[in-house]
């Protein structure tokens, strides 16, 4: 299956996609996403399928929409930023993915749709999960009459400190 090269390496996803069995499989990468998405009421695209693999194929991770357009554009995948940002949008309110917006600029899509919490690394911009039980959250604030309490999550921002600050704080410089 992943014999489809394209040049420098790349995977070629539309020779993948055009060969992809039509009939049940279980645990053929395509036919599981084409579940997936089936499942929950989103129509299994060719686009769809390829942004979806791309996505998921990796386990949990945290991606920009430039981020994936980029792998798309590695994989040959023939989608524009607009198609790769609508899918994006869908995939989210079908409860495939999480959107976590920061700063009101620049969304990230988490494949861990569980309840968690994040780091963001802020020089990188890069956003870790925080590990379960690191970060306790008991209280949370009265919700206002006619609202319901939807999610909690937490952002920690962090900055690498400056290593010569450090080498001086500790005698080094």
């Amino acid at each position: 299956m992943f014999g489809d090269r394209g040049t420098a390496g790349d995977i070629n996803l539309r020779a993948m996609l055009d060969r992809a069995p039509r009939s049940p499989m279980a645990g053929c990468a395509f036919h599981d996403m084409r579940e997936r998405l089936r499942k929950v009421g989103l129509r299994p695209t060719r686009q769809r399928l390829m942004l979806g693999w791309l996505l998921f194929a990796k386990g949990h991770r945290h991606v920009s929409a430039e981020m994936l357009y980029e792998e798309a554009t590695r994989a040959k995948a023939a989608v524009s930023l607009a198609t790769v940002y609508n899918t994006l949008h869908q995939f989210t309110e079908a409860g495939l993915l999480k959107q976590l917006a920061l700063d009101g600029t620049k969304s990230y899509f988490d494949t861990n749709v569980t309840d968690h919490h994040h780091y963001f690394i802020e020089d990188e911009q890069v956003l870790v999960d925080i590990p379960p039980g690191e970060l306790d959250v008991r209280v949370v604030p009265n919700v206002p009459a006619h609202f319901e309490l939807r999610d909690v999550e937490v952002i920690v921002r962090v900055r690498r400190r400056d290593r010569l600050a450090l080498a001086r704080a500790s005698g080094e410089a």
